[in-house]
């Protein structure tokens, strides 16, 4: 697998792309994948006509900042003069890449015409990537699914038509709208559209491992492809696929006392760039799913008692003085017990 992927005139410094996911892959979370080596994380998605509109809420979702490889910025709306804004105001604000969402299933964005619900409307969908081409000087991508229903499965079609009006790649989650996350993504499927267009194809949906990473591309002959559900509570996934896809490595999972660490430093973050107490609460999703992905303590019922009891704790000092007893581990060191504790103490103090 080659290190890299072009998307028009920008390099992308890897294969294994995170997806824009709303609540999820806001600036904190972003810089923090960044440092441990993913190559592309995008923007939650962005509402093009609140950002014109300088939404406050809106405008702190498109943040940019430093410590990214690059920025991807993710529109998603249903009236192409909107579209057009928010692309020229996403270029403004340092994309790199804009990215147009064709593909989110929540009834309340197919409810106003927008997301995956523009795949059953597709010259409006043409409407949109037209007017996002002509009005900014980087690169369109569109994210999209299948079709809406199995009845009208028309990527590739789609597709076809994207890259004439002049997107630069195009990704496809293995779904259709009306599956939601149900069953299985059909990477196969996805052969259909690699084979329809010039343009880099990626393949997105239930990818996990390493072997998902190496089975999906496989199936759908995709470029590359891009990790969605997979990073909650683990932000160093992309670069471990990557390194597995490049070369066989298979990384270990962090440790406790780097996880502790890689967990604070997330933490900091999200108070520092939101303020108290939103930057706590827009915290605790991941720190559920923290608790959750960890292997201690071993008993699953014991983790979820923990995720409930962490998430309650009203201050970040609480939550890392009760993550660090969490993770307190005790070897053994000849006949005697070993405290590493302190170590863990350290780290969240680092």
């Amino acid at each position: 697998m080659s290190p890299g992927l072009q998307i028009g005139e920008v390099h992308v410094p890897g294969r294994v792309l995170t997806a824009p996911m709303t609540g999820i892959t806001d600036l904190p979370f972003r810089q923090l994948a960044s440092r441990l080596g993913a190559a592309y994380v995008a923007t939650e998605m962005v509402a093009a006509a609140e950002l014109a509109r300088a939404r406050p809420d809106v405008v702190r979702r498109a943040a940019v900042g430093e410590g990214l490889p690059l920025t991807v910025i993710q529109l998603v709306g249903g009236d192409p003069a909107a579209i057009a804004e928010g692309a020229r105001m996403a270029e403004r604000a340092g994309a790199d890449i804009v990215d147009l969402n064709f593909g989110c299933p929540a009834k309340e964005v197919t409810g106003a015409a927008c997301g995956s619900a523009l795949m059953r409307t597709p010259d409006l969908a043409c409407r949109i990537m037209e007017a996002a081409v002509a009005a900014t000087s980087r690169p369109v991508t569109v994210k999209m699914r299948l079709g809406w229903d199995d009845a009208s499965r028309n990527a590739a079609d789609l597709a076809r038509r994207a890259e004439a009006l002049g997107v630069k790649a195009v990704t496809v989650h293995g779904r259709t709208r009306q599956q939601f996350y149900t069953g299985r993504a059909d990477w196969a499927a996805v052969r259909e559209v690699k084979a329809a267009v010039g343009v880099p194809v990626i393949v997105n949906g239930d990818i996990l491992t390493a072997e998902d990473a190496r089975a999906a591309l496989e199936r759908s002959g995709a470029d590359a492809l891009m990790l969605g559900r997979g990073v909650y509570g683990r932000p160093w996934l992309a670069a471990h696929l990557e390194r597995a896809l490049a070369d066989g490595t298979v990384l270990r999972e962090p440790d406790r006392v780097e996880r502790l660490a890689i967990v604070v430093e997330h933490l900091r973050a999200s108070v520092a760039f939101y303020g108290l107490p939103l930057g706590l609460k827009m915290f605790r999703k991941h720190l559920g799913w923290y608790v959750e992905q960890a292997p201690w303590p071993a008993d699953a019922a014991d983790r979820r008692a923990a995720k409930a009891r962490l998430c309650r704790l009203e201050t970040p000092g609480e939550v890392e003085a009760a993550l660090a007893e969490l993770w307190r581990p005790v070897t053994l060191s000849g006949n005697s017990a070993v405290d590493i504790g302190p170590q863990l103490a350290e780290a969240a103090e680092a």
